[in-house]
C-alpha cells in the first residue's frame, strides 16, 4: 500500500505544538481500522514461529497450524488485531466499514476454530511456550475487551474465545512461579508488559489468586529497582521501552504514594532525557527498524500512564503527557509505511489513543 493512502486528517499532525493533545475520532478510526481489515484475512508473508516435530507438520501452513491468527504475518500481530477491531466497534459502533468488520470477526470466533487454537498449545514438543508472554498479554487484553460488554454480539463472540483464554491464563498460571527472572528487552518477551496486561485481566475478572501472584512477581522484579540506565535505551529493533514499561506496571502495582517514592529513585536526569526523544526510524521497509515505530507508541502510553500516578507539582507529570501527545503527533502518519509496520502498527497506536 502506497503511502500516499495516509488519512488526510493526519498529514498536519507531524507539525502539533507537543502541548496538542493527540485525540482519536471516528475518522482517524475508520482510516487505522483498514490495516487490520486488511491483514487479518492475508496469510502471507507470513513467520510462523513454529518449531516442527517432524516433516509432517513442518509441511503445515499458517492457516493450518492456527485456523483463526493466521494473518497479519504473525500469530501475535493478528491477535491485536482482533483486539483493535473490537474496541473501535465497541467505542464506533457506526464505523462505515463496520459490516466488513463484523463480517471478519464472525469467521473468527467460531468454537470449533478457537478449540483447535487452543489445542495447537500443548499439541508439539515446544508450543507450550509459543508466543510467551507478549501473545499471551494480548489474548487476555482480547478477551477483556469481549468480556466488558453487554452486547449480545460481543458476548457470542467472548463465549466462543473462552477454550482458547482457558489454556493461556492455565499455561501462565503455571509458569509464573517458574520464572525466576525478568525479561527486560524491549521486544515481544518483556516481561513487564506480560504483567501489566495480565494484571488488568486477573482485576477484570476478578481472579484474585492470579493477581496476586502477578502482583508479587511485579515486586520481585522491581520494587527495589533503582536508577535504571534508560540511557542507554533503545536498542535497533526495539518497540517497547523496557524502563517505562516497568514503571507502568508499578503504578499499578504500588499505591499512588508508595509508587511516587519508588519512582524518584528509579529515574536519573539522563535517563528522562533518552526516552523522551524521539526514536529515529532511518528505514521505514525494514521489518526490523519499523519496530521504532512501536516504541513511540507504546512510550505515549506509559507515559500517559504513569502521569496519571504523579502529582500536579512533579514536573514529570506534565513533560510526560507533552512528550506522549508529540510521540503521537509525530507517528502516527507513519502507520501506512508499508507491510512492516502496517500488520502491527495501528493497534499500538490504537492502545495508545483509546486506552491510556
Amino acid at each position: 500500500m502506497k503511502k500516499y493512502w495516509l488519512f488526510l486528517s493526519l498529514l498536519s499532525l507531524g507539525s502539533l505544538q507537543a502541548h496538542a493533545q493527540v485525540k482519536l475520532d471516528q475518522d482517524i478510526a475508520l482510516k487505522l481500522s483498514r490495516a487490520p481489515l486488511h491483514c487479518i484475512p492475508s496469510e502471507f508473508p507470513n513467520k510462523t514461529s513454529h518449531l516442527s516435530d517432524a516433516a509432517e507438520d513442518a509441511r503445515l501452513l499458517p492457516s493450518e497450524l492456527h485456523p483463526v491468527f493466521y494473518g497479519c504475518l504473525d500469530w501475535h500481530s493478528s491477535v491485536h488485531g482482533h483486539w483493535m477491531l473490537v474496541r473501535l466497534l465497541q467505542v464506533y459502533p457506526e464505523l462505515p466499514n463496520k459490516d466488513s468488520i463484523i463480517a471478519v470477526l464472525n469467521k473468527s470466533f467460531q468454537l470449533d476454530n478457537m478449540q483447535q487454537e487452543a489445542q495447537y498449545f500443548g499439541k508439539y514438543t515446544a508450543s507450550q511456550n509459543y508466543e510467551r508472554t507478549y501473545g499471551w498479554a494480548w489474548l487476555l487484553k482480547l478477551d477483556e475487551a469481549l468480556g466488558r460488554s453487554p452486547d449480545p454480539m460481543f458476548r457470542k463472540w467472548h463465549t466462543a474465545l473462552q477454550p482458547l483464554t482457558d489454556k493461556i491464563v492455565s499455561l501462565w498460571k503455571a509458569y509464573l512461579p517458574k520464572q525466576t527472572y525478568p525479561n527486560r528487552t524491549g521486544v515481544h518477551p518483556n516481561t513487564a508488559f506480560g504483567l501489566d496486561f495480565a494484571l488488568d485481566w486477573a482485576i477484570f475478572k476478578g481472579d484474585k489468586e492470579f493477581e496476586t501472584a502477578i502482583r508479587a512477581k511485579a515486586m520481585h522484579f522491581y520494587g527495589n529497582n533503582k536508577q535504571i540506565p534508560a540511557y542507554l535505551e533503545p536498542d535497533g529493533s526495539d518497540f517497547f521501552s523496557p524502563s517505562l514499561m516497568a514503571a507502568a506496571l508499578m503504578s499499578k502495582v504500588l499505591t499512588k504514594k508508595d509508587f511516587q517514592n519508588w519512582f524518584k529513585a528509579y529515574y536519573t536526569q539522563e535517563s528522562i532525557e533518552r526516552i523522551c526523544a524521539l526514536p529515529t526510524v532511518s528505514d521505514r521497509n525494514d521489518y526490523q527498524i519499523v519496530h521504532l515505530d512501536g516504541l513511540s507508541f507504546s512510550r505515549a502510553w506509559c507515559m500517559r500512564t504513569i502521569s496519571k500516578h504523579l502529582d500536579h507539582t512533579n514536573p514529570l507529570r506534565k513533560r510526560f503527557v507533552t512528550t506522549s501527545d508529540l510521540f503521537l503527533a509525530k507517528t502516527l502518519p507513519e502507520v501506512f509505511s508499508g507491510y512492516g509496520g502496517e500488520h502491527w502498527l495501528a493497534s499500538f497506536a490504537i492502545y495508545a489513543l483509546l486506552e491510556t
